[in-house]
């Protein structure tokens, strides 16, 4: 089992590695997930399977709940909504709880400021809506 997920074909080429992680954590396929690059830049899906999907989530080192836990970290800072959405779900699909996923973005508010993350917060809440998770209880 790899990070927490699956066992993964080293012998795979990058592009069918990384499209097998993001399905995995995503539980959609790639193609629905990057439909709107598809008209656009199509290059770009294939770059996000090859890099991080297959060469950094895929290392060892580091089991998939804490690299979503990073990556909402990370996505809250920035700023990004429509990607934080995506993996405040794929956290939440690799054993991540949403009170874990809220104290995450709390904290980040030291560091992005009060409207970035009031505005992470509006998201997971949509995330949370979604799948039903909603009142949080605490876990």
């Amino acid at each position: 089992m790899l990070n927490g997920f699956r066992d993964i074909d080293y012998s795979m080429s990058r592009y069918e590695k990384g499209k097998e992680v993001l399905e995995g954590i995503q539980n959609r396929t790639v193609e629905e997930i990057f439909k709107d690059l598809e008209d656009v830049a199509p290059d770009l899906s294939r770059f996000v399977l090859e890099f991080p999907y297959s060469e950094i989530y895929t290392r060892p080192e580091v089991d998939l709940k804490t690299r979503e836990l990073c990556t909402v970290a990370a996505l809250t800072v920035l700023g990004t909504i429509p990607q934080l959405k995506d993996h405040i779900s794929a956290a939440l699909n690799v054993g991540n709880t949403p009170t874990e996923i809220v104290e995450i973005i709390m904290q980040m508010s030291a560091y992005c400021g009060f409207p970035k993350a009031i505005n992470a917060m509006v998201g997971a809440k949509e995330v949370f809506e979604e799948k039903d998770l909603l009142p949080l209880t605490g876990d």
